[in-house]
């Protein structure tokens, strides 16, 4: 899978994509991610990339023009399954969208900023619009961080037990039971019989159990879906 993202801030990703998973998704050429300032777009003296809103109010807006061009280049050297843009008024991101976008070759992640970007860049060149929650970030940078994260973790040769994946949370609209590891007791709590009974059909019947109930108590509306 190749990741483009459309950023004013590049700099941002480099501790977060030089760690962990996404790293090594990146050294075993699993996914390949590239970084585009938006700036470097820009056509004006001092390299500007937003200005002021039409109407009354404050805030500044991302200029059509750099955005463009950056989109435009991409995708004249490669087709693309999606072009992405951060937004808090996008769909919330859950687990069946990090899914279907795990299957994909290629896709861009335009972050926002400002007040957002020229309502005719979304109109011409998004095909998804993407929140990772009810509140509002400085920047769309972290949330193209999260979407690649989830996405990425997915991708087969990227974790080293694949199975891993199917048990997460959200994958079949319920939240993962309770885990343990050693010691079996600590501090006089004891981890459940049922998990050292040796009884892989009533573990999982178990397991089941408790993230039912798991998610009836904290994530009702899971449920309704």
């Amino acid at each position: 899978m190749r990741i483009d993202i459309l950023t004013i801030f590049p700099e941002m990703f480099e501790g977060p994509f030089n760690h962990s998973m996404i790293k090594r998704s990146i050294d075993k050429k699993i996914a390949a991610i590239h970084l585009h300032n938006i700036r470097d777009y820009a056509t004006n003296k001092h390299k500007r990339v937003d200005d002021y809103a039409y109407g009354p109010g404050a805030g500044m807006v991302m200029m059509v023009q750099p955005i463009a061009d950056c989109i435009d280049k991409l995708t004249s050297e490669r087709k693309y399954d999606a072009i992405i843009y951060t937004t808090p008024d996008g769909e919330l991101l859950k687990q069946p969208a990090a899914n279907y976008l795990s299957t994909m070759e290629n896709i861009i992640i335009l972050c926002g900023h400002y007040k957002g970007i020229d309502q005719r860049l979304r109109d011409k060149y998004i095909t998804m619009e993407l929140s990772v929650g009810d509140y509002v970030l400085t920047g769309g940078e972290l949330a193209a961080m999260i979407i690649a994260d989830s996405v990425i973790r997915l991708i087969p040769g990227v974790l080293s037990d694949e199975t891993s994946a199917l048990s997460d949370s959200f994958q079949n609209n319920l939240l993962s039971p309770p885990v343990y590891t050693r010691p079996v007791e600590y501090d006089g709590m004891k981890v459940p019989d049922i998990l050292l009974s040796g009884n892989d059909k009533l573990i999982e019947q178990w397991r089941m159990d408790q993230s039912l109930q798991r998610t009836k108590e904290r994530r009702p509306e899971l449920l309704e879906d």
